[in-house]
């Protein structure tokens, strides 16, 4: 027997030793059998798309105000604050939402904010119930704003 033949067999047989423990690139993977793979994927609520940074129901979503006056303000200082699944937008202030993570009373998320030419990080715990909107300010010692759920505005009438 040759050098040469003797090493392909030895190369063949080492071959056949044991369990391959990866599948070949073209194969797809085995599925996973846990009891949480197994559960269906959470479906997103209406109007929250994969824009949003982070998960939950869009309870926050909405125009709000400190004084339900103030709901029919488009512009100045009172008039209501909006917020959607990517942007709280306020008087002379407006930031980006960062991130949000459910909590146990709500959400919480991280700001990127400008106001007046400055720019500043907050951090919000946004807790709804019914159409309350209790705001808690964790960068400013917990300081906590009440709002009510303005109105839906009224669509212009067709032409």
């Amino acid at each position: 027997m040759t050098a040469n033949r003797l090493i392909l067999l030895s190369i063949l047989a080492l071959a056949g030793c044991g369990r391959a423990e990866t599948n070949p690139p073209t194969d797809p993977a085995a599925p996973i059998d846990t009891p949480e793979a197994q559960a269906p994927a959470p479906t997103p609520p209406p109007g929250v798309g994969s824009i949003m940074p982070g998960s939950g129901p869009q309870t926050f979503v909405g125009r709000w105000a400190a004084n339900a006056a103030w709901c029919a303000n488009p512009q100045g200082a009172e008039r209501p604050i909006e917020i959607t699944t990517t942007r709280f937008e306020g008087y002379e202030n407006s930031c980006g939402i960062l991130s949000i993570s459910q909590v146990s009373d709500g959400y919480e998320a991280a700001l990127a904010c400008a106001a007046e030419g400055e720019t500043t990080s907050e951090r919000i715990r946004m807790a709804v119930q019914g159409d309350s909107l209790r705001l808690t300010w964790l960068n400013r010692n917990n300081a906590v704003v009440s709002l009510a759920r303005c109105p839906a505005p009224a669509a212009a009438p067709a032409s």
